[in-house]
């Protein structure tokens, strides 16, 4: 197979397009960060990073805090609109038709259209370029209960979430299998015992 060359570049796809709220439950602000994901499982940490020139870097700088929203194709359009548009000058929250419900951990607003919402506190934070990467400890999570089956499991495949790629967005498609699927036995059938 012959490959073609190019110089590093942010080409790492699909990620999520989050939205990132903000501020308070009173004066929420949000933006939409695709540079964002997992990075440690105890304690659950996540990071985002954020332009020094955005509206809501200082709050969320000072503040400490801020929430991740998961986003769905349902919601593909305002998505994009946080991210071209500046909450200097726009009431995002009232352009996009979004609620801004409190928290338990944060003074930091979720989005009720959003099936999860992870409530973050920063760590850390290190001026890489760019950007401005927050590592935060995820401390505590919101989900919409219509996505949890009877047994308390959290149906991530009804929820229609959304991913971007280089420049475009894209719905999630089918479920391909579930972590271990590939080393796992397969269950035989029972043999029956003679008589």
């Amino acid at each position: 197979m012959s490959k073609v060359f190019w110089k590093g570049s942010t080409i790492l796809a699909p990620v999520p397009a989050v939205l990132v709220s903000c501020g308070t439950v009173e004066n929420p602000k949000v933006l939409t960060i695709g540079w964002t994901g997992i990075v440690n499982t105890h304690p659950p940490m996540t990071y985002i990073s954020v332009r020094p020139e955005r509206h809501s870097y200082n709050i969320i700088k000072n503040s400490g805090e801020f929430v991740i929203n998961l986003t769905t194709s349902a919601i593909c359009r305002q998505t994009d609109f946080c991210g071209v548009r500046s909450g200097k000058n726009t009431d995002k929250f009232k352009e996009c038709g979004f609620h801004a419900m409190p928290c338990r951990t944060v003074s930091a607003p979720c989005i009720e259209e959003c099936p999860i919402n992870l409530e973050c506190k920063i760590t850390d934070s290190k001026h890489l370029g760019t950007h401005t990467m927050f590592l935060a400890e995820i401390t505590g999570i919101n989900a919409d209960e219509k996505y949890i089956d009877s047994k308390g499991k959290l149906n991530l495949q009804q929820c229609g979430l959304m991913a971007y790629a280089h420049g475009e967005y894209f719905a999630l498609g089918r479920k391909l299998g579930d972590f271990g699927f590939s080393v796992r036995k397969k269950k035989s059938a029972k043999k029956s015992n003679p008589r």
